[in-house]
């Protein structure tokens, strides 16, 4: 067995916790103040409780756009735009109010689920508002010889290396252009159809792993496997 080397307490780093509002120092440093409480708890608040703000990227006031009319009922947050129309049912566990053109979220109780459901509902809402204002698109590209794409009308058409052309149906609100032979984009108001109907196009012929061969997203890297020397 190896001597462990004799080691000199005063020569290491420490700590100390102190008995008071868990304020931590060490050898030179700067006593810590108290933990800072939740932002939500210093939030204004809605019926007794806690309100979180919409902060919505190109709204740091967190008001609706011009153009855009959100109405709230007992069973459903309705959005009306230029790009159409969506609704959504409200969640037990969250508060929401439009409050003079700005809307508010807050959670109904203190329970960590209506917590999270708060942040969640003002994401989804801000998605809908984002979506009947500006749209939502999704880019995709054909990657192999002979490989191209036609969109007519509502339907996909792709001639993908099969021994038969795929047809891919868009459901309504979703409209889908072929910039080029080999580029695909899919537009719509409903952030997750239009995501769900981008998923399920490149379904249908996903990279393959040694020449990349397939449908992709247009920013998508595919790691290439090496092929089998001989």
């Amino acid at each position: 067995m190896f001597a462990s080397a004799p080691v000199t307490v005063s020569a290491l780093p420490f700590v100390t916790l102190s008995s008071g509002p868990f304020s931590v120092t060490d050898a030179g440093a700067i006593p810590v103040g108290p933990p800072v409480s939740p932002t939500r708890r210093t939030l204004p608040k809605i019926d007794g409780a806690p309100a979180l703000s919409t902060l919505w990227s190109n709204w740091s006031s967190g008001a609706v756009p011009q153009g855009v009319d959100v109405s709230i009922t007992a069973d459903k947050i309705s959005v009306k735009g230029a790009q159409g129309t969506l609704a959504r049912a409200p969640n037990q566990l969250v508060t929401v109010k439009n409050d003079g053109g700005k809307l508010m979220f807050a959670p109904a109780n203190d329970t960590p689920e209506a917590d999270a459901m708060s942040g969640t509902m003002r994401a989804l809402v801000a998605n809908m508002v984002n979506g009947v204002s500006k749209g939502f698109e999704k880019k995709l590209t054909l990657v192999g010889v002979g490989f191209r794409a036609q969109a007519q009308g509502q339907k996909l058409n792709l001639q993908i290396g099969f021994s038969h052309p795929v047809v891919k149906d868009m459901p309504a609100g979703i409209t889908v252009q072929t910039p080029t032979q080999t580029e695909i984009v899919i537009k719509g108001s409903d952030r997750q159809v239009v995501g769900q109907i981008a998923a399920e196009v490149r379904a249908i012929r996903p990279p393959e792993p040694y020449k990349g061969k397939g449908i992709r997203y247009a920013n998508e890297k595919v790691s290439l496997k090496e092929t089998k020397k001989k």
